[in-house]
């Protein structure tokens, strides 16, 4: 499953949540957090078990929740109900090291759930002990957070992104040394669509296997951002239809289109073929 894009959605506005599939975005990520008022919180909390338990409530994304630092109340309320819940996976915010993640996957085994995890890595702390979180097995996913980290360094934001520069690729490192997703941060001006495309292009060349979005219309330039294009996806096919004869014949190298194949280059075909999957899917 590719999640090149995951589409935060407030708790609070059902409306809006139930028309979140229709962005395209791999991911909708249901916010419990960050974009609902304390006070209304459990309200929020009331309108998300609903629609999660709506069996009309079946969309081809995967289907997340964002959890409050106040977790406990919300794993208690969105699965207090007899009826099933659709709910593919949790992002916990201001994940500081591994037991935080631990802690909610223990909160969802006492009800006999089992989300994929994403953890927001968005403090200094956090960032610090990536490699740790990354590697706790309840971690599905590492998700750079830039605004809170820069917020708790005391940074000032840049267009370019140099105050944080070095905290993504360390989240990103961790990711990929633990095998798992790694997905970018958001790119808050949602009118900029030039500055949007390229921070999507410039994670994607750092290794990021997604970003965040905070309204539908970022999703498509985030999508065809992480989606190769067509010459990458043959050339993909031919480099895994040739491993696929140098195994059959026994042998452990092989070229093509004049290039020697190793297993990098044989890991990033199948990148390539999954996003692109992911777009036929989409």
């Amino acid at each position: 499953m590719a999640r090149r894009s995951l589409l935060f959605s407030p708790g609070d506005r059902p409306e809006l949540m139930r028309k979140a599939p229709e962005s395209g975005a791999d991911t909708i990520c249901f916010d419990l957090e960050d974009a609902v008022a304390p006070s209304q919180r459990e309200a929020a909390r009331a309108s998300v078990r609903e629609l999660l338990a709506d069996p009309e409530f079946d969309p081809d994304c995967e289907v997340t929740v964002r959890v409050s630092v106040d977790a406990a109340a919300d794993v208690d309320a969105l699965l207090d109900t007899e009826a099933s819940v659709r709910l593919d996976g949790v992002m916990v915010p201001k994940v500081a090291e591994a037991a935080d993640v631990q802690w909610v996957a223990d909160l969802f085994d006492e009800h006999d759930a089992d989300p994929a995890l994403l953890a927001l890595v968005e403090t200094a702390r956090g960032v610090l002990r990536a490699e740790e979180i990354a590697d706790a097995p309840a971690t599905d996913a590492l998700v750079f957070g830039a605004e809170d980290l820069a917020a708790d360094l005391g940074a000032t934001r840049t267009d370019e992104g140099t105050e944080v520069l070095g905290a993504r690729q360390q989240v990103l490192l961790a990711a990929s040394a633990a095998g798992i997703d790694a997905i970018d941060t958001v790119h808050t001006d949602y009118e900029d669509e030039a500055g949007l495309r390229e921070s999507t292009e410039f994670a994607l060349q750092l290794g990021y296997d997604g970003k965040l979005a905070i309204h539908p219309t970022q999703v498509p330039v985030i999508n065809d951002a992480f989606t190769p294009a067509p010459e990458r996806v043959e050339w993909a096919e031919r480099v895994l239809e040739a491993r696929d004869e140098a195994e059959a014949e026994g042998r452990a190298v092989f070229s093509v289109d004049g290039e020697m194949i190793d297993p990098p280059l044989i890991a990033q075909a199948e990148r390539v073929l999954e996003r692109a999957a992911a777009g036929d899917e989409r």
